[in-house]
């Protein structure tokens, strides 16, 4: 299988643990607009409403007692494929399962890793709107302090960010709940193989944002089971 560009060294964050890849248009506009028609149409029951987002299981709901597999549908199949072709995933821990994620202005996500759940190889094609993800070196579980910000990438529309190793394991990540940001040169790492040109101090307006994040999930079952 042909790979694509994201494994050259070129898209490699550099300044962070060198488990992060960053490849701006990884989709086209028009698939891009394509993803964002698919995800609006999906039946409300589709939808899970939480406090501050709502979101679309797709591929079954992860659970520790194993995840009922189910068939993606072609449409988001085909973006599935498009990251494998990456050569990011070994063929025995391919993606079965996408999160989509909603975010409207204003709307973050608090500090987290995907733990255990997850082979730890996390990628995310991001449409609508761009944003930023900030990360925090994950305390000793005795520690109570606040972590410190520790860098932040700009992920831009129809770009696909990879992460692996070191910054699954070690740092969380988060999204402020703030509906515009500012550039900062000394906090995003990523902003010299971003697609676009941005100015220190630039305002960047938040829109609808819609991220895909396409994962493996190692424990599944093709039988229905009793969780509760």
């Amino acid at each position: 299988m042909e790979k694509h560009k994201c494994v050259f060294a070129e898209n490699i964050i550099q300044e962070v643990p060198a488990s992060a890849i960053y490849v701006p248009n990884f989709i086209t506009k028009e698939e891009e607009v394509e993803i964002i028609k698919h995800i609006n149409n999906a039946p409300l029951p589709k939808w899970t409403q939480l406090s501050h987002r709502r979101l679309q299981n797709w591929g079954g709901i992860p659970h520790p007692k194993g995840m009922i597999a189910e068939k993606i549908p072609i449409w988001l199949q085909k973006y599935v494929d498009k990251v494998s072709s990456c050569g990011i995933f070994e063929n025995d821990k391919l993606p079965n399962h996408v999160l989509i994620n909603e975010y409207l202005p204003g709307q973050g996500i608090m500090a987290h890793s995907d733990g255990p759940l997850f082979h730890p190889i996390v990628t995310t094609i991001n449409c609508g709107s761009h944003t930023l993800l900030d990360f925090y070196k994950r305390l000793d579980t005795t520690q109570v302090q606040q972590p410190n910000l520790e860098f932040s990438f700009l992920l831009e529309r129809r770009s696909l960010l990879i992460l692996q190793e070191d910054l699954y394991h070690c740092y969380l990540h988060s999204i402020a709940v703030r509906d515009a940001d500012i550039v900062s040169r000394h906090t995003i790492k990523n902003l010299n193989i971003c697609g676009e040109q941005f100015t220190k101090g630039q305002l960047l307006k938040r829109d609808v944002r819609l991220s895909l994040t396409i994962r493996h999930v190692p424990k599944t079952s093709k039988l229905k089971l009793k969780i509760g």
